[in-house]
């Protein structure tokens, strides 16, 4: 009764203007078990995402938002879909509204999808992508898949030799298309002297890009021995920089090819690449995308992709998933199926 009192006495007291709000709050039950309910909300979070507009949430800039001349939005007869990634997202490229989320903000190891932003730097910071780039002792001192070599355990062409040098664009190439740890590290080094202070410009860029759940430790994405934990990212920031990266068009273009050769400045020694990505000439209006993988952070994969008319593009992301070739085309065909672009 003294609660009632009292909040009839405010009431009464309260500008006009704010006694609306004050009236829906009340009839919720205790007012104060709700402020700051939606200031605390996790964009994209599991129960925000599964709302009827989930679709039109855009978590972009505001500027980016408004430059999308065509927003998606869910077709009559839409169907919710389930894969079996640790964690999982689709974006629209042009508006940033998210598409599929499920555990999108998990923060996890993400493996090679690290070289996106290694691209990324690249793209920006290195003015001649026929700049001539010294392969060092310390880019080549890497585990996993390096130039020449798939696997740690099988090499079917030759290796990069250090003092070698090698132009920025096939680094790029190596990177990108081979998932090779050496040539990321070897462009991390040219372009800020070492690793560690390349690695510092990767979490400034994922700053300056809004990311609030990405830290990097290395170009590749290898992860640093003992301190594993401290590497990590999200499905929806790598979205995000993957939909970023689309302004550099070589990235993208590099992503596309799949598999060639490139050659030492010299031309002394050749060095074969096969791409990674074997859903390249399996889904429709590919635009590229890139694989990672190691124990800790499982099998994951990106993907660009086209609407037939080529004029809505989609990223989608799946983390530490053992089924990501047919989960990804799953995914792909059920965004197409079930969302238009007005």
């Amino acid at each position: 009764m003294l609660y009632l009192f009292y909040s009839i006495t405010i009431a009464l007291l309260l500008p006009a203007f704010m006694l609306p709000d004050f009236l829906s709050k009340m009839s919720s039950g205790n007012a104060s078990n709700n402020i700051g309910k939606a200031d605390h909300r996790v964009l994209g979070d599991e129960s925000w995402s599964n709302r009827e507009n989930s679709q039109n949430c855009n978590l972009f800039p505001i500027d980016t938002a408004a430059a999308a001349e065509f927003t998606p939005a869910r077709k009559s007869g839409f169907y919710d879909l389930k894969i079996w990634a640790g964690s999982s997202v689709a974006i629209d490229a042009a508006s940033g509204t998210i598409l599929h989320y499920d555990n999108g903000r998990k923060r996890t190891q993400i493996a090679s999808l690290t070289k996106m932003m290694t691209a990324v730097l690249a793209a920006e910071n290195i003015k001649d992508l026929d700049e001539e780039i010294t392969i060092t002792t310390e880019a080549l001192n890497v585990p996993g898949t390096v130039v020449g070599c798939p696997t740690s355990v099988f090499c079917n062409a030759n290796r990069m030799y250090r003092g070698e040098k090698v132009k920025a664009e096939d680094l790029l190439k190596a990177m990108l298309m081979n998932s090779a740890n050496d040539a990321a590290s070897a462009i991390g080094i040219h372009i800020a002297g070492t690793q560690e202070r390349f690695v510092e410009m990767m979490n400034q860029k994922a700053r300056d890009l809004g990311l609030k759940d990405t830290n990097f430790c290395t170009p590749s994405g290898l992860e640093t021995d003992g301190a594993e934990d401290q590497c990590y990212s999200t499905a929806y920031d790598i979205a995000r920089i993957a939909s970023y990266s689309l302004k550099h068009g070589l990235i993208w273009d590099i992503m596309k090819i799949p598999e060639g050769k490139f050659y030492s400045a010299d031309g002394k020694y050749m060095h074969e690449l096969k791409n990674t990505d074997i859903l390249l000439e399996e889904i429709p209006n590919c635009l590229g995308g890139k694989t990672g993988f190691t124990p800790l952070a499982g099998k994951s994969l990106l993907l660009g992709s086209a609407d037939a008319s080529g004029q809505h593009r989609i990223i989608a992301v799946v983390l530490n998933d053992e089924q990501r070739w047919q989960d990804m085309r799953t995914m792909v065909d059920w965004i197409f199926e079930n969302y238009e672009w007005k």
